[in-house]
């Protein structure tokens, strides 16, 4: 079952609007979210989540209206990390952990529950620091154990807006091997906003790129990833060039 828009806008202003957009995301693998800044990328991704109201059209996940269905119900087939919805405060690891469980536990975990919080921390490598408090983590740390968080809900579906910012280069890595992961052997489907294209290309099944509120390719990386694509949606020079691993967009 996949991720539905149909006819979906917001508008902010006379002069900021999103969409109308009609797309489909199919289930299974990563897609990425591109796109230059007010793109409309987080927009989009929130009023999946179901955490901004449309103005028009219709949103379905899995086949569920996530504007008529049960929060419930919502809860348990997707889950969504916002860039702004991180906090620093007394919580151990494993308590942000266990708050993914809420939709299933309403806050009394069962053995089950105690369960999959332990297999979403050893997930993202964070066994050695379930007991520590999240104030006492690096950036990258805590970064890991919120996307253990809504892992740890166990959706089909998950959502990231931008888990990469404020990470360097190793642990941006790491994190997108990690959620790579996640959509291979976990087989769930992400969806996630990025910033860097080369991410993007190397680690997603497909990318949609939006640009003044607009889809304005949603494809494969190789067909995303074009010279004349990227200048389009970037508004600058890009180069593509072959990587060892795959294409590359070159820009200065």
């Amino acid at each position: 079952m996949s991720i539905t828009l149909t006819g979906v806008a917001k508008d902010y202003a006379s002069d900021v609007k999103i969409g109308p957009i009609s797309t489909e995301i199919q289930a299974g693998g990563v897609t990425a979210l591109v796109g230059p800044n007010g793109a409309g990328k987080s927009t989009v991704l929130t009023m999946i989540g179901r955490l901004l109201d449309v103005d028009a059209g219709t949103i379905t996940v899995a086949g569920h209206d996530v504007v008529n269905s049960p929060s419930k119900t919502i809860a348990k087939i997707l889950s969504v990390l916002r860039q702004e919805n991180h906090f620093v405060t007394r919580l151990t690891v494993r308590q942000l952990v266990g708050f993914g469980r809420f939709p299933h536990s309403r806050g009394r975990l069962t053995i089950g529950d105690e369960r999959y919080i332990s297999e979403a921390i050893d997930f993202l490598d964070l066994t050695e620091l379930e007991n520590r408090y999240l104030d006492q983590l690096s950036g990258g740390q805590r970064q890991r154990a919120y996307v253990a968080m809504v892992l740890a809900q166990q959706t089909d579906y998950v959502l990231l807006d931008e888990p990469l910012n404020n990470l360097d280069m190793q642990h941006a890595v790491a994190m997108m091997k990690q959620l790579r992961r996640a959509a291979d052997e976990l087989g769930r489907t992400v969806v996630i906003v990025l910033h860097d294209i080369n991410f993007a290309a190397h680690y997603s099944d497909k990318i949609l790129a939006m640009k003044d509120g607009q889809i304005v390719q949603h494809g494969t990386p190789e067909q995303i990833m074009r010279d004349d694509v990227l200048t389009e949606i970037f508004n600058t020079d890009i180069q593509v060039i072959q990587g060892p691993n795959g294409p590359l967009a070159v820009y200065y």
